[in-house]
């Protein structure tokens, strides 16, 4: 299988300098060259309306403050075409969850079927008043073809309930990670035989997370990242598996999560090496 990684939106919030050292984060997303599926993209960053329009379709405050690029050839559909692929060539989206900078490129891509968690789709359609600004209903308004899964499959390392997808690949599975939100998961890729690579979306937020080796999380990301957790302690629960994933099934697993730069750079060197 190859894979592309791509940054489908880097954003540079205000006080950059107590996120991270990059000082800006990334939209991590995965584009699948697959077998028999076609291709399938892992998370969208943001789309085109949203780039034409932050404030009107991201709200003031996100817009503002998390401050997203808008530059319109770093939206997945424009990655897809500078491929060489149409946007129809795009035949299955599997999202780690619907928070906006993740789903913003969902109606570029009208044809996908999008894999979701039944949990986050209840979450993104019927959001509680702590959830509403993180979804934004216009980014679905064009109807996606919705195919939800439920936490139910197999044993995969040290992760419960882990499945593939009605018309995917095998060697792609959804984890069940919630904690971010209600029906967040991860998406494991077996890029080759007996190696995978682990998306886990807002799992965490930050390499230092599975990795203490590396420079420590920054004050302003550790307070977003409990800030926008509807479950704290279920957060805290898959950064301790995900660090133990990371440190002792490490070469077996790339573990990755949506917003780090530096993990975004080394994924795209290893990649390039690869190919």
């Amino acid at each position: 299988m190859k894979v592309h990684h791509l940054d489908c939106c880097t954003m540079c919030p205000v006080g950059g300098r107590w996120l991270n050292e990059s000082r800006h984060m990334v939209a991590h997303c995965l584009l699948l060259e697959t077998e028999r599926s076609g291709l399938v993209l892992v998370d969208t960053g943001i789309g085109l309306p949203d780039a034409a329009d932050p404030v009107g379709r991201l709200g003031r405050m996100f817009a503002t403050t998390v401050r997203p690029g808008t530059d319109p050839a770093r939206t997945a559909i424009r990655q897809v075409e500078a491929l060489g692929f149409r946007p129809e060539d795009v035949r299955h989206i599997i999202p780690t969850h619907l928070d906006l900078d993740h789903v913003g490129g969902l109606g570029d891509f009208p044809d996908a079927t999008v894999h979701v968690h039944a949990a986050e789709l209840d979450a993104a359609t019927h959001p509680r008043l702590s959830e509403r600004q993180r979804y934004r209903a216009a980014q679905w308004a064009h109807g996606p073809r919705w195919q939800t899964f439920e936490s139910t499959g197999e044993p995969w390392f040290d992760f419960a309930a882990v499945r593939d997808l009605p018309g995917l690949d095998e060697t792609i599975l959804v984890v069940p990670l919630p904690g971010h939100t209600r029906g967040h998961v991860a998406i494991a890729v077996e890029d080759r035989p007996g190696h995978w690579l682990l998306h886990c979306g807002d799992a965490y937020f930050h390499e230092h997370t599975v990795d203490p080796t590396r420079p420590p999380i920054g004050p302003a990301l550790r307070a977003f990242e409990q800030l926008m957790a509807v479950d704290r302690e279920k957060v805290r629960q898959n950064h301790d598996r995900l660090r133990a994933l990371a440190t002792y099934q490490g070469d077996e697993v790339d573990v990755f999560c949506a917003h780090d730069p530096e993990e975004l750079a080394r994924a795209q060197a290893a990649s390039a090496a690869v190919s």
